[in-house]
């Protein structure tokens, strides 16, 4: 009796212990399985089968063109080569060519303006064939994000608008060596064809805010909105003296062709110029003839409307290469005028006579500076910094109508690498003038007008103005005697306008006296 219940005990105690060491053994087997991953493994497995199963079922293979790159600091070149050459296959599939009927067409404008582009629209589809390979194109569509956060509001609700676009091209699986080996290179070289063809220059501007309705009805956050550049002023129209002309002529055509100079030196492909005078002396015209010269599209910022140095640096990132980048006024534009140099003396008077004012300058200021914190800094940076040699062929001009009040690090050579003083009317650009205005080359008043020239300050737009026939009877003759009066006119007032300003200056002179004698009368009390 007592045997048998010692041996019950004993082989309970037995089933224990391996129950125990069977749980001790599971939980170690079950930890090592983990560590294994087992169900990364078998995912990896599914989709590899899943694939298999998707390639016999669908056996075509993606390529993915996005519309932009960098996290959309920037426009994919292949996707704007790739549209190009899709505008040119949609027109040939009318025809009968490879593409098809395509249903629904995007017009955009065309450098013919009696003609349109024509392109696909989203969600359509067109085949093209190369070299025996049929492939087929298709212009996709998908909403970027759902913003419902403060920035939503700020852009009026439009943040669940914006789309990312894209261009999908599928193929056969024979046929990936030739698609992307040759075909894609194809596409690409086509394109840039097309697009030198079609090219418009344009006329951006920044826009303040997070973003813009782009040219094809879409929310997007390009940074920049534009217009077709169509200013008709070239340099044989522009009133400038002919040797500083053929001068800045010839330096333009110097940086166009420079590519390698610069490559060699080491140099970002980028020019600075300062146009600088007064107003009226034709710093925007000579813009305008620079980008007609050069065939470039001209970026026009308005810095006010910059919120940050890093939006200034985006604005640069989206330009192209062949630009030239404007920022007028820039004095005027925010606070860049040399302020690191002024003493401090002189400042507390500015101050002071600001008070007595009422201030009403300085609220000026603000309003037109807005919520902008651009610095020197973030512009210096934005001249020539490391951001600057993002592309190249670009030209930046700044244009400023007191050049000194602007600061030296602003304007020193290799920032703004030419200096072109704007000045007054001369001799040699009214004789231009009124060649261009007036279809004469001499006249017995040229020599009154040009004796008043030496004399008078006229900028060229109030001579072209006063050379303008305003009636249909007015003739050269008319149209010179008016230049004649109204420089007349010029002189007299700039005559008396120097007198009172010497009466104005002795005037303070005796009131300056006066206070030196009552403070010296003070002392002696």
């Amino acid at each position: 009796m007592e045997a048998s219940s010692s041996s019950s005990l004993w082989g309970g105690l037995n089933s224990g212990i391996v129950l125990s060491l069977l749980a001790v053994a599971w939980t170690m087997l079950w930890q090592a399985l983990q560590g294994l991953q087992l169900h990364h493994f078998f995912d990896r497995h599914s989709r590899r089968l899943s694939r298999r199963l998707a390639a016999i079922l669908d056996p075509d293979l993606t390529v993915t063109i996005a519309e932009y790159n960098g996290g959309r600091m920037r426009r994919s070149d292949a996707y704007k080569e790739a549209k190009a050459y899709l505008e040119r296959a949609t027109r040939e599939a009318r025809g009968g060519g490879a593409g098809g009927g395509v249903r629904h067409l995007r017009a955009e404008p065309d450098k013919d303006p009696d003609r349109v582009l024509l392109s696909m629209d989203d969600d359509e589809e067109i085949t093209d064939e190369f070299r025996g390979a049929v492939v087929t194109w298709r212009a996709c569509t998908a909403p970027q994000r759902e913003d419902t956060g403060p920035a939503y509001f700020w852009r009026g609700g439009a943040g669940q608008r914006a789309e990312r676009r894209s261009y999908k091209l599928l193929f056969s699986e024979r046929h990936r060596d030739l698609v992307l080996g040759e075909y894609l290179t194809h596409v690409r070289r086509e394109g840039r064809a097309v697009m030198v063809k079609n090219r418009q220059r344009k006329l951006f501007t920044n826009i303040s805010g997070d973003g813009s309705w782009d040219s094809d009805g879409f929310w997007s956050d390009s940074v920049w909105s534009h217009v077709v550049f169509e200013h008709p002023k070239t340099f044989a129209t522009l009133a400038m003296d002919p040797a500083k002309k053929k001068e800045v002529m010839d330096d333009l055509d110097a940086f166009r062709n420079g590519k390698d100079y610069y490559a060699r030196v080491g140099k970002a492909w980028k020019r600075g110029y300062l146009l600088y005078g007064p107003p009226g002396t034709g710093k925007s015209t000579m813009i305008a003839a620079m980008a007609n010269h050069l065939d470039y599209d001209v970026y026009d910022i308005e810095l006010t409307s910059v919120r940050t140095n890093t939006d200034l640096r985006k604005l640069f990132i989206e330009t192209t290469s062949k630009s030239i980048i404007v920022i007028e006024d820039i004095d005027c534009s925010l606070d860049l005028t040399g302020k690191r140099k002024r003493k401090k003396k002189k400042k507390e008077e500015e101050e002071e006579e600001g008070k007595k004012d009422g201030d009403k300058e300085k609220e000026d200021d603000s309003n037109k500076a807005g919520s902008s914190k651009v610095t020197l800094s973030g512009v210096l940076n934005f001249i020539d910094g490391l951001w600057s040699a993002c592309g190249g062929e670009r030209i930046i001009v700044f244009t400023t109508n007191h050049v000194e009040k602007l600061d030296p690090a602003l304007i020193r050579r290799g920032r703004m690498d030419k200096h072109i003083e704007m000045s007054y009317c001369c001799v040699e650009s009214f004789k231009f003038l009124a060649k261009v205005y007036l279809d004469v080359d001499d006249h017995p008043r040229f020599d009154a007008v040009a004796a008043l020239l030496r004399e008078v300050d006229m900028t060229p737009a109030d001579v072209a103005e006063n050379m303008t026939p305003k009636a249909p009877g007015e003739n050269a003759d008319s149209c010179l005697a008016a230049l004649v009066e109204a420089l007349e006119k010029a002189k007299v007032d700039a005559a008396l306008a120097k007198k009172k300003k010497a009466k104005g200056n002795k005037e303070d002179a005796g009131a300056a006296d006066d206070e030196d004698e009552e403070e010296e009368e003070e002392e002696e009390e």
